[in-house]
């Protein structure tokens, strides 16, 4: 057998993926993928994401160095489960990329000795793609990469996992999962869950009125863009975080009586100060850091309505080497500038795609 290190990675998709990826950056270690789908190791092998894959993932994981649980909450929980029956290695490392850390740091600490390391991991960055031929190793550059250590995890532990992930380029911060819950609750998961009940609110409307489907199309479908993440994900997401969300939902329900008093007093400068708090606030947060919620690199072009602009904005981007994860058109009427919307997978993507197209005369934007 090699004497390289050797990591099993279970969960072979975007995530997963992206983290072998940047593994590979830096470390001679060779990379054994495990997936409930098998094409997606298949997929990974042939675009060297993995060195190979394994159909029997208990037998690999006595011979890993490091275990990475890149899978739903719920479904790392139940691999713990296996693992803490197998005599791994004395010194393996064990971590996770789920978007909840409660529950599965409470199994881990019931099922591993002290030889045994698990360390919660959630990676806050992902694409609108899905799978390994979307993943790639700048995924997580200046991204948060949250770190949960169980009780009796050492510190120099900490940092072999953070020199394992070093390929990332990630912005490492050590808390505990009861602060990483709350955290993550107020920022990604309780906005989510806001934004799948304004859709399912317009769908209910769209059923008796055919011109609210017309008209959601512009800017309401940009400002949900989230409610189309993966329901299976948000399902275990939701019954993992369910008493910190119950909680946002109450103070949500009144903050939102408070806003309907104010609506229906109709008080001009209360309006219009609640308005401006909430601008300010929003205003006031980093531009274009890479927070709990993946951004959007979009970019605007104002365009003409004549035969053949959008294949010359799309040849300029692919003469520039310019990947496009998205490109739509949010408004063309005859002899008036339409708006076509593209969208990056990073800003550097981004950057580079408004200056080629500047400079061939397009006049772009981009939406802050």
């Amino acid at each position: 057998m090699s004497n390289k290190e050797r990591v099993l990675l279970i969960g072979v998709g975007l995530i997963g993926g992206s983290v072998a990826l940047a593994i590979k950056k830096e470390h001679n270690a060779i990379i054994i993928g495990y997936d409930v789908k098998l094409d997606n190791c298949q997929l990974a092998k042939k675009l060297q994401i993995i060195d190979d894959y394994t159909e029997n993932f208990q037998e690999e994981a006595l011979n890993a160095d490091l275990i990475i649980l890149a899978c739903p909450v719920e479904k790392a929980e139940a691999f713990l489960e296996v693992l803490a029956n197998l005599p791994l290695k004395r010194d393996v490392i064990i971590s996770d990329v789920g978007s909840t850390k409660g529950r599965i740091l409470e199994k881990a600490e019931r099922s591993f000795n002290k030889e045994v390391a698990f360390i919660g991991g959630h990676p806050m960055a992902g694409s609108h793609k899905a799978g390994p031929g979307s993943a790639r190793a700048h995924l997580f550059e200046n991204a948060f990469y949250i770190l949960t250590p169980s009780r009796n995890v050492k510190t120099e532990k900490i940092e072999k996992l953070k020199n394992w992930l070093r390929g990332t380029k990630a912005n490492f911060i050590t808390m505990d999962s009861s602060e990483h819950d709350l955290v993550t609750a107020v920022v990604s998961h309780f906005p989510h869950i806001v934004a799948a009940s304004l859709v399912r609110q317009v769908e209910n409307h769209a059923s008796k009125n055919e011109h609210v489907n017309f008209l959601a199309a512009g800017g309401f479908r940009d400002i949900t863009r989230i409610a189309s993440s993966s329901p299976e994900m948000w399902r275990d997401i939701v019954r993992h975080n369910q008493s910190i969300l119950l909680s946002l939902l109450d103070e949500w329900m009144i903050e939102m009586n408070d806003v309907r008093h104010l609506i229906r007093d109709g008080d001009s400068d209360l309006i219009h100060d609640y308005f401006f708090g909430a601008k300010k606030y929003r205003d006031s947060l980093p531009v274009r850091a890479k927070g709990a919620i993946a951004a959007f690199y979009d970019l605007y072009v104002d365009i003409l309505d004549r035969p053949g602009v959008i294949s010359d904005i799309t040849t300029i981007l692919f003469q520039e080497n310019i990947s496009i994860t998205n490109i739509r058109i949010i408004e063309a009427r005859e002899d008036v500038y339409g708006v076509l919307r593209i969208s990056f997978q990073t800003e550097q993507d981004l950057e580079k795609a408004r200056k080629s197209l500047q400079d061939r005369g397009y006049d772009t934007y981009i939406s802050m």
